[in-house]
């Protein structure tokens, strides 16, 4: 993976070791491992990837660029199995509490090894580190690894606080106050917020934060958090995007894609990416209806077309056909494609024929659409989405709105999703949309190159 952080010669401390605590699900483990990563390409550090044999095998799969276990510099530790993300908020929470003693045994045990032991664990996570600290464990470091936006990060501690008042938005600066009344309530974000109370409470013992943004996308609301010293952070960086970093002239999938060999007859920048993430699933009659508005809208476009991710991945695979509307793929093949399994989406995003983006606006895929400066049709379904599509049209305005969060129990229309499409790629607004994502995509680009950025800081810190 290609790295334009820190020559690893600057830093070479054989002495210092970070574990990483992913939360377990695959939009949280995703980014912890790029973070990785990057620190095994910017340092001689032991690095140990923690977490349940089941989901570190799941993550190593869908690793993209890099063979994780090649490095040899980075161990994976593996816990006794507990639930993974769950529906069931009790049951997530169990098996939360039940890695609370592996995990100060594990970081005791490599405090005897090194001189410093550096923590680096999922927001969601807090409740495991409450025992290691200074005083427990002389030697430890913990921070906090914030894989949400900024923006999201920011509504959400305001909203969870018990602290903050109502007449606090008096003291914020227009921009955020207004963005806190637009976003939505967490209730109607999370199904249970018993989970999310139980972190917030979790005792406030580390040593800084570390996002998952950067300061040229997120200048607002990384500037309120850093002065707000949300949860008490003395120290925050701003390191992200935490994606797949593309290498010129390699591929990130071993073998091409189908899809891409398709778009490589296409035009430049005329081409729809759908894609809702690995955790959605979409019912037959809203799949129906986006079928027709693709059709109707006369737009080219890539669709993904699967189901949430569970153990058996071929388990619908037999039932994906009969889900759209008769004769569809024939209608639109000159112009279409459907992929009914995974598709190499960074290749496809970064193709020079993709020219529009749309999203469930899950931070990852948000961050892979700003990076290769695309313009997004912005659809949320759960958690934080709803907050995000507000940050990418409200905000960076690089993007229209497809469900309104406020009828997300309605299903969307063929003819909303005709509008947002034709808006989108064939309209003077959508023109000047993607404009914009072009030049914050270029932004974000030169500022990964650019030399003496957080990344060194982080790593001289924690190598002091």
């Amino acid at each position: 993976m290609a790295n334009h952080y820190v020559k690893k010669e600057e830093y070479s401390t054989t002495d210092v070791a970070v574990v990483m605590l992913p939360f377990p699900a695959h939009g949280h483990m995703g980014p912890l491992l790029n973070f990785t990563s990057r620190l095994v390409s910017a340092a001689t550090i032991s690095l140990y990837f923690a977490g349940t044999s089941r989901e570190i095998r799941r993550t190593m799969d869908r690793a993209h660029g890099w063979d994780p276990s090649s490095a040899a510099n980075i161990h994976f530790h593996e816990f006794p199995t507990t639930p993974s993300l769950l529906p069931n908020t009790t049951i997530l929470v169990g098996g939360i509490k039940q890695m609370r003693d592996p995990v100060y045994t594990f970081v005791k045990q490599l405090s005897t090894q090194y001189r410093r032991v550096v923590v680096v664990y999922d927001y969601l996570m807090s409740y495991l580190v409450q025992d290691i600290n200074h005083h427990s464990i002389q030697n430890s470091e913990a921070y906090r690894f914030h894989a949400m936006s900024d923006c999201f990060s920011f509504c959400f501690h305001h909203k969870i606080s018990t602290t903050d008042q109502p007449d606090d938005h008096d003291q914020l600066p227009p921009e955020a106050a207004e963005i806190l009344k637009v976003t939505p309530s967490l209730d109607d974000c999370f199904d249970d917020l018993e989970f999310y109370r139980m972190v917030e409470g979790a005792t406030k013992v580390f040593s800084g934060d570390i996002y998952n943004s950067n300061r040229k996308v997120e200048p607002l609301f990384l500037d309120l958090l850093e002065k707000r010293k949300v949860g008490g952070a003395e120290k925050v960086w701003a390191l992200g995007p935490f994606i797949p970093v593309s290498v010129p002239g390699i591929r990130v999938s071993r073998t091409r894609h189908e899809s891409l060999d398709w778009l490589d007859k296409q035009e430049p920048d005329s081409v729809v990416f759908v894609a809702f993430g690995t955790a959605v699933s979409i019912s037959d009659k809203q799949i129906r209806e986006i079928a027709l508005g693709l059709e109707r809208s006369e737009q080219k476009f890539i669709w993904v077309l699967r189901d949430a991710d569970n153990d058996d991945s071929n388990a619908n695979e037999g039932t994906k056909l009969s889900r759209l509307p008769l004769g569809f793929e024939d209608r639109v093949k000159e112009r279409g494609m459907v992929v009914r399994d995974w598709a190499p989406q960074l290749e496809i995003l970064g193709h020079s024929a993709t020219g529009g983006f749309l999203s469930h606006c899950g931070w990852n895929s948000c961050w892979e659409g700003i990076s290769h400066g695309l313009a997004m049709a912005t659809w949320p379904f759960a958690f934080d989405n709803p907050s995000n599509a507000v940050f990418v049209t409200k905000v960076l305005k690089i993007g229209v709105e497809v469900l309104d969060w406020k009828h997300r129990e309605e299903i969307v229309s063929a003819d909303t999703v005709e509008k947002a499409l034709r808006t989108l790629m064939a309209s003077e607004e959508g023109e000047k949309i993607r404009k914009r994502a072009k030049e914050l995509g270029n932004t974000v680009k030169q500022s990964l190159m650019e030399s003496g950025n957080e990344m060194d800081l982080f790593i001289a810190h924690i190598t002091r």
